[in-house]
């Protein structure tokens, strides 16, 4: 039957070393994998659109209100150019979200070419969000973070014409920019209580 391991020949506690086992090596092997953190928010602060290439990231609002605006890239790329004396090259991207959430609401996931993988925030009030990043940013595994302005699709012209019911609000052109200046982010070390991995059958975490 699918989703299940038969051990046959075993005894219980062989069985149970086995499943331990195999959860020490995934943990192990996890922390390279992953990156959890807390955003803090005050209330009208914003964390700019950027991207998470190659990345698949699970948010949970713990408390307060965000507004979430996110975009997923269009495939193949459709690009455009400014006109203007610098000539700046724009991408197309399809609007996935735009709306307040409001904690207690369910959990987010983007992926990396789907589920909104570039994304803003904007604390409507004082907020928090955990984030989970699989894999996290590495700039030598070409996983930097890359910031982005935002502009209509009206904006630029390709001569391509939307299909059926596609409205322009569902679009945005996207320019790369380098990080703001007056993006200030503040880090912090986990002081709470110390978290004790236990392997045992089943496999759980306590606070001590």
């Amino acid at each position: 039957m699918a989703g299940r391991v038969w051990f046959t020949g075993l005894t219980r506690d062989q069985v149970y070393a086995i499943i331990n086992t195999a959860f020490k090596l995934a943990l192990k092997f996890a922390r390279t994998l992953l990156q959890i953190g807390i955003f803090c928010l005050p209330t009208s602060s914003v964390i700019p659109l950027h991207d998470h290439p190659g990345m698949t990231v699970l948010s949970k609002i713990l408390y307060g209100s965000l507004h979430v605006k996110s975009y997923d890239w269009i495939e193949p790329p459709c690009l455009a150019k400014s006109g203007e004396p610098d000539n700046f090259p724009v991408r197309l991207a399809k609007l996935h979200m735009d709306t307040v959430l409001t904690a207690p609401c369910p959990t987010t996931v983007l992926y990396p070419k789907s589920g909104g993988n570039l994304h803003c925030f904007t604390a409507v009030t004082s907020c928090a969000v955990l984030d989970v990043l699989a894999p996290p940013y590495a700039e030598e595994a070409g996983r930097s973070c890359t910031y982005y302005h935002d502009y209509p699709y009206s904006s630029f012209s390709t001569g391509n014409k939307l299909i059926g019911d596609e409205q322009e609000d569902d679009y945005a052109w996207l320019e790369a920019i380098e990080s703001p200046d007056n993006l200030y982010m503040r880090s912090g070390v986990y002081t709470g209580p110390a978290i004790q991995e236990e392997f045992c059958f089943p496999g759980s975490c306590g606070i001590v």
